[in-house]
């Protein structure tokens, strides 16, 4: 591990916006603050909204800074990356996010019954070989059933056609009911941007996203890889099944890697 890596960790220690629970933390002891993130932490009565697999935080950090009506936690397990957006939120003064180092398998364990309103996914690893670690997989719905409220909204946004495939079909087998789904979220006729220029909206006005765009994405979009939107909502009832359809492989890798893989088609 490199030098700037210890000093990231060293700093970390330091930070009172994240919360440090990896694996080998959680079998020792509970988290103290479930149940209790706006009384404790926030200081207000606002709605949580997750984003699993956060990176460095900066989509985070703009998601705090376009809504301050809500709180924002970025869960991640690398402590490194958590330390981009957590320092650039304590320079920014910003109060309505937080960081947590997890293992996201056990992110129900930080979480209540119906303290979580919204969850995003951006750029998750498609994971086309195990269904099981998709962070749209029906092992992680679950999951988070135990905190997100009935009818909670899930985003997810992908550079990937597997997992945007992936997902859609797995919606659909189970009737989820689906706010807004594109293959192309930057040049779909119905959305229109907003004045401001913050958010993306439809002509009716009955769904509004961010139009925000990490480095990385600007990087896919340069490409030409387009990006896909699908926002669901999760219902507390009905069993959920995974989809039984071959879906084609990404024929790619982000950040300029290889497919895992020499097959042509995954489940």
């Amino acid at each position: 591990m490199g030098k700037g890596k210890l000093e990231k960790f060293a700093e970390l220690e330091t930070f009172g916006n994240v919360f440090q629970y990896p694996y080998s933390v959680i079998a020792q002891r509970s988290f103290e603050m479930k149940g209790r993130w706006r009384d404790d932490f926030f200081k207000n009565d606002h709605p949580i909204v997750l984003e699993l697999g956060c990176g460095k935080g900066e989509y985070a950090v703009e998601l705090a800074r376009l809504c301050p009506e809500k709180n924002f936690i970025g869960v991640d397990i690398k402590g490194a990356r958590l330390w981009t957006g957590a320092k650039m939120a304590i320079e920014e003064g910003l109060k309505n996010v937080a960081f947590l180092r997890t293992n996201i398998e056990f992110i129900d364990h930080f979480f209540t019954q119906d303290e979580v309103q919204e969850i995003w996914l951006t750029f998750s690893d498609p994971q086309m070989k195990n269904p099981r670690k998709r962070l749209t997989s029906t092992f992680f719905l679950e999951r988070y059933r135990r905190f997100l409220v009935d009818e909670g909204i899930i985003h997810l946004k992908t550079d990937s056609n597997f997992l945007f495939t992936y997902t859609d079909f797995l919606v659909k087998e189970n009737r989820l009911p689906v706010a807004f789904a594109t293959t192309d979220l930057y040049h779909d006729e119905r959305l229109h941007l907003s004045e401001d220029k913050k958010h993306f909206t439809t002509e009716n006005g009955d769904l509004q996203t961010p139009n925000i765009q990490t480095y990385y994405e600007q990087m896919w979009l340069s490409r030409g890889l387009p990006i896909k939107y699908l926002q669901f909502r999760l219902p507390h009832e009905g069993k959920l099944v995974e989809p039984d359809i071959e879906i084609e492989l990404d024929d790619y890798r982000s950040y300029h890697r290889d497919k895992r893989s020499s097959k042509e088609r995954a489940k």
